[in-house]
């Protein structure tokens, strides 16, 4: 894993930027800010601007983490008890802002409209009657280890986690590509168009809101809904890797994926791979002020199984996706400057 520690000169600097900009706009949602933030980002200290480049275009590591951004954990207050509460008069504004900055100097964010009604930045946090649901707002059972919406032909480059709080030192699990040894492994089956991967729970309608009272946006969502359904009942197949055959990139999501019918060499080679991830998993425990960017080609990421308080102290987390090509999605958007996709 690549790591950058933000010294106390740094703050100094990025404190009080990113409380003006906070005082400019009233969410992280604003569509001006997330359009200007490309632009705003090159006021970052260089060597932070330096060291995120380096991961992008040199892939170093299929991780990389920046600490040591100051986080009040009395001014943030309590941890909200769902993510429909989070998005206005956010206690954390100034952090998000950061975050937002430092994601840009990687890609494009983008959001889903199928995903936290839209949303271009996430809450993680437990909620109340997910505890052993398989989703990010889950709790008591493990979050199974994958590659972030493995089933969707726009899924992320990277996907990126920025901690307010985890009292408990929760861990995210994560294994990188090049941690494996492909030697052993049956690369050309896993490269055939033979998996099936359904969508993931995140995605279902009963995981976001009801109608967003634009009736242009709630034909689109139930479009995105519909054709999610269908994903379900007729999987489509496709590869586990592509790429370089000699250093692959990797798409699975094995709770989500239906091996009934696959070719026996297709099942032996997706299960050696699925071996070989379950033993070199790392632990990375997350603490306030770290945000840490997951290379989504090159990695597969999960978090181990915690006990909830609902008491205002629980883990908080924010998540943003992140795409190197957001004309690919275009398809998908509404319009070019369209940040969601339906």
């Amino acid at each position: 894993m690549q790591r950058l520690t933000l010294t106390p000169g740094d703050n100094l600097i990025l404190a009080p930027m990113l409380a003006e900009l906070a005082k400019a706009y009233d969410t992280i949602e604003d569509p001006e800010l997330i359009a200007r933030a490309p632009v705003l980002a090159r006021s970052l200290p260089a060597h932070l601007l330096e060291f995120l480049e380096e991961f992008r275009l040199g892939e170093p590591s299929a991780l990389c983490m920046i600490s040591g951004l100051d986080v009040d954990e009395i001014q943030l207050g309590p941890t909200p008890t769902h993510w429909r509460d989070s998005q206005y008069d956010s206690p954390a504004f100034p952090q998000e802002i950061f975050f937002l900055l430092c994601a840009t100097r990687l890609g494009d964010v983008f959001g889903w409209a199928t995903q936290q009604d839209g949303r271009i930045m996430h809450d993680v946090l437990p909620i109340r009657g997910h505890e052993h649901y398989e989703i990010g707002s889950n709790s008591l059972q493990h979050l199974s280890w994958h590659t972030e919406d493995a089933f969707h032909p726009c899924r992320g480059d990277y996907v990126s986690l920025m901690c307010l709080k985890n009292p408990d030192l929760v861990e995210t699990m994560v294994c990188d590509a090049a941690d494996l040894d492909w030697s052993t492994l049956d690369v050309e089956a896993l490269f055939e168009p033979a998996f099936t991967q359904m969508p993931d729970n995140s995605h279902q309608p009963q995981n976001t809101g009801q109608s967003t009272g634009d009736p242009t946006v709630d034909r689109l969502r139930a479009r995105s809904f519909a054709l999610i359904q269908s994903w379900n009942d007729d999987p489509v197949k496709r590869p586990v890797l592509f790429g370089d055959s000699q250093s692959p990139y990797m798409a699975l999501d094995p709770y989500h994926m239906k091996t009934e019918g696959w070719p026996e060499r297709s099942l032996r080679a997706f299960r050696g791979l699925c071996d070989q991830i379950e033993a070199k998993m790392k632990d990375v425990g997350l603490r306030p002020g770290d945000c840490v960017f997951i290379d989504n080609f090159r990695a597969v990421h999960g978090r181990r199984s915690f006990r909830p308080r609902y008491d205002g102290t629980d883990r908080w987390l924010k998540r943003l996706n992140i795409t190197r090509n957001i004309r690919g999605s275009r398809a998908w958007r509404r319009a070019a400057d369209d940040r969601v996709i339906y």
